[in-house]
């Protein structure tokens, strides 16, 4: 399974790791792209074997060149280890490799459909290179996963029809439960990336009369930077810490214009915060009768939002159990057995094909 360090997959591997571990599959991480911080190693050999390749993430090359050499690289790691399939978190990673293996590519979020959420345009011509390869990703697979029915959608709006793609929602071992909580709103995310809309909140923080704690990095791998001038930014902290922030929260606004799943928002909801989301396709999907939702380019009515949650009770305790009860539907459980679903269909495949060849 490739990972990488810096964004959310490494959450995703994780869990997912840990459900598949449950039932008996034993997992190599192939890690792409900065080096993972301490605790992240040690998590990762929690859950299996990590070995660490020298190659860029796709979304941090400036070339397709940059990247040509990571399949191969992710071949000679699965023949040592003698691993049975690929679970590749890019769908660059697919492209071109040359292997006898089953290949599972899972679609995160891309620089494609990225520039169609947040700019409302193509893809610029300087990335125009990433359709290419992601397409090709996708052609190579022998089964394409999506976390929600919404990015499923966008990406076959981006790249054309994608024959072998499904759905399986994500997960998180966060506790479902409720804590006491304090009167202050909470946000957490790679406020670097435009996409997650850091700018609309700190305007919100502005006019709001609960205090406005965010937390991760306002400085981006490629030199792209937030700055929070309302927020009260505590920076980058570990996982747990964010988890201990969203128990103590009375609400967690998730204020992103592009959400292929949104992470945050399930781990909320499981720590018994009230969400105020962003009004957009993904986060309708998952959390739709479970959340006050806000136009993503309004600071008032994200303001707004927070300010009639805050000021009503019962309000929040409705949303706060529907929150709760759908978050623990995207639970371990069922996403390592979709998972396994997909890697047993393919792995029979696989060996029938090798006895109808041998035969």
């Amino acid at each position: 399974m490739t990972v990488d360090a810096v964004g959310g997959v490494w959450r995703y591997a994780m869990d997912l790791a840990a459900g598949l571990r449950c039932e008996g599959t034993e997992i190599v991480f192939a890690g792409l792209g900065p080096a993972p911080s301490a605790i992240q190693i040690n998590e990762a050999k929690a859950l299996g074997k990590l070995v660490w390749l020298d190659a860029p993430l796709d979304w941090m090359a400036a070339n397709r060149v940059e990247i040509a050499a990571a399949p191969a690289e992710i071949v000679r790691i699965a023949e040592e280890h003698e691993v049975d399939l690929l679970h590749l978190n890019l769908p660059s990673q697919a492209a071109g490799i040359d292997t006898q293996l089953p290949i599972v590519v899972v679609s995160h979020s891309c620089v494609v459909t990225w520039f169609a959420a947040v700019r409302g345009t193509p893809v610029s011509p300087d990335w125009a290179w990433q359709h290419d390869v992601n397409r090709e990703g996708f052609d190579r697979a022998d089964a394409v996963l999506s976390p929600s029915e919404s990015h499923a959608n966008a990406l076959q709006v981006a790249y054309g029809p994608i024959p072998r793609l499904r759905v399986v929602y994500n997960t998180s071992r966060v506790g479902a439960d409720s804590h006491p909580k304090k009167t202050f709103v909470f946000a957490a995310g790679r406020w670097w990336d435009e996409g997650k809309n850091g700018a609309v909140l700190d305007k919100a923080a502005a006019v709001m009369s609960q205090p406005v704690i965010t937390a991760g990095s306002c400085l981006g791998p490629n030199g792209q930077r937030l700055q929070f001038s309302n927020a009260d930014d505590r920076g980058p902290l570990s996982h747990s810490k964010v988890v201990a922030m969203m128990q103590c929260a009375q609400i967690v606004v998730s204020p992103s214009i592009y959400e292929p799943f949104g992470l945050t928002a399930l781990e909320a909801a499981r720590c018994g915060a009230a969400l105020v989301l962003s009004d957009i396709p993904t986060y309708r999907e998952l959390w739709d009768g479970c959340a006050l939702f806000f136009d993503p380019y309004d600071p008032m009515s994200l303001a707004s939002a927070c300010a009639r949650l805050s000021g009503d009770a019962e309000l929040r305790k409705e949303l706060v159990a529907r929150s709760l009860a759908r978050a623990c539907m995207f639970n371990l459980k069922r996403q390592a057995t979709s998972v396994l679903d997909t890697h047993a269909h393919l792995m029979d495949r696989t060996f029938n094909l090798a006895a109808a060849e041998q035969s």
